[in-house]
């Protein structure tokens, strides 16, 4: 990817996590930023609304680290189980993994005595069905061989991102950096080859106008 690209890339999933951060913060917080605006202070709902979409961008970024450190993961798996077949088998074990301990291990540092399963279960089930939809695009886009590697990202790269929200257990953050997470990830795993793309249409383009110029150096 060329250095252009790549800013056009970080700047455009900035932007997707911002926005999204404040819509579903906004969304979230509805009724109390409602209060506010009847109360006519509408600066402190700007305020708010524009730190959310800071924390979004901010939340972006850790998405940019976390696709990128599975870019590498991804080769790693690959060299060391030296087969694609085996190396999917083992992602799609650690997605279980993962879920599963989304779910129980939430549920035992957070639930109360009376508190239902339920919503833990729910979580998750919720950023499976993502991870699966994304997944499955990107299958369409390539080959259904990249199907667990999606879903491995998706589940397993995702939850790491959200650990810091996670430990915290504030419902308000947990969905609002869910989306964010989702909705960052989702885009940098059905965007980049667009981005590769127009990065070897530049690379072209830039030895065409090389050779060019030397041509014409030449005459």
């Amino acid at each position: 990817m060329t250095i252009r690209s790549w800013i056009r890339f970080f700047i455009m999933t900035l932007l997707v996590g911002g926005i999204t951060t404040g819509i579903i913060g906004i969304a979230v917080r509805w009724n109390e930023l409602a209060a506010l605006l009847n109360g006519q202070d509408t600066i402190e709902v700007i305020s708010v609304v524009i730190w959310m979409i800071g924390v979004g961008m901010t939340f972006s970024v850790i998405s940019q680290m976390g696709y990128f450190a599975y870019l590498t993961i991804h080769q790693f798996g690959l060299g060391i189980f030296r087969s694609l077949k085996l190396w999917n088998a083992v992602q799609l074990v650690l997605v279980a993994f993962v879920l599963f301990d989304l779910v129980y291990f939430r549920f035992q540092a957070f639930a109360g005595a009376e508190d239902s399963l339920l919503p833990y279960i729910g979580l998750a089930v919720f950023l499976l069905g993502a991870g699966l939809l994304v997944a499955f695009l990107k299958a369409k886009q390539a080959t259904k061989a990249v199907f667990p590697s999606a879903l491995f990202f998706m589940v397993v790269i995702t939850t790491l991102e959200w650990l810091p929200v996670l430990r915290s257990n504030e419902s308000y953050w947990l969905i609002t950096i869910m989306f964010t997470l989702i909705a960052t990830n989702a885009y940098q795993m059905l965007a980049l080859p667009k981005y590769n793309k127009r990065s070897q249409v530049e690379r072209e383009e830039r030895l065409a106008r090389k050779a060019a110029r030397q041509k014409a150096a030449v005459k």
